[in-house]
């Protein structure tokens, strides 16, 4: 069972983290490129910020975004802005995430998120923290997948193992990091791939970070996993 409030507190830790590492940048560095293709730091940041306004919505009962279109035109919009103001937008719109979530609420209620996904509302602060915890790894200011909380590794794999789940584009698969293992994949009408390798790197693959190359793969070929 979730626990949002524990989920919540990470949310803050996260957050002051990501705040505190990228104080030390500079205008320049904003307008630099990110680990994510097409996208400079000051687009992570801005989709941060607008992220945490659209999860408002969400626990709100309100449509996550206007529109796809209307999602990237915002993040697009605010990439631009100094460091300062994507610093304030940043812990502006966390704060009011966090107040967003201390309302009284049924947790256990199903809301919707992009696409017509849905899940329960327990579930929605550990997708922010999954956010604030990945999006500081593609600023690519010294903070990486190694660095993540174990916990957050270990929850974070179970999820993505999780949504490919079943997947008719991912045969079945079998990850390993020496202790535990997770299944994804379609039924396992056929032999099971098995993927071995240091947890950070089984997530950075799932998570679409690493191209899996420092993982052992037997039984097949490393799959291609669909976009997130």
């Amino acid at each position: 069972m979730m626990d949002h409030a524990r989920d919540l507190a990470s949310v803050r830790d996260a957050t002051e983290r990501l705040l505190t590492a990228a104080a030390k940048l500079d205008n320049a560095a904003v307008t630099d490129q990110s680990r994510l293709p097409g996208w400079t730091r000051g687009h992570v940041l801005a989709h941060l910020a607008r992220n945490a306004d659209a999860l408002v919505n969400v626990l709100e009962g309100r449509p996550m975004y206007v529109s796809g279109d209307a999602r990237d035109n915002d993040i697009a919009r605010d990439a631009p802005r100094p460091l300062d103001v994507q610093l304030a937008d940043v812990r502006e719109s966390a704060a009011r995430f966090q107040d967003a979530a201390a309302a009284p609420a049924d947790w256990s209620r199903t809301v919707e998120l992009r696409n017509g996904v849905t899940d329960s509302a327990s579930r929605v602060p550990f997708r922010r923290w999954a956010e604030v915890e990945l999006h500081h790894v593609d600023l690519g200011i010294g903070y990486e997948l190694e660095d993540l909380p174990a916990e957050f590794t270990e929850r974070e794999t179970d999820f993505l193992a999780q949504r490919f789940a079943g997947h008719p584009e991912v045969p079945p698969t079998r990850l390993t990091d020496g202790t535990r293992a997770w299944n994804t994949g379609r039924e396992a009408s056929e032999p099971a791939i098995t993927v071995t390798g240091e947890r950070a790197e089984l997530l950075g693959w799932l998570a679409g970070r690493h191209d899996g190359a420092a993982l052992t793969v037997t039984g097949g070929a490393l799959p291609a996993l669909p976009p997130l």
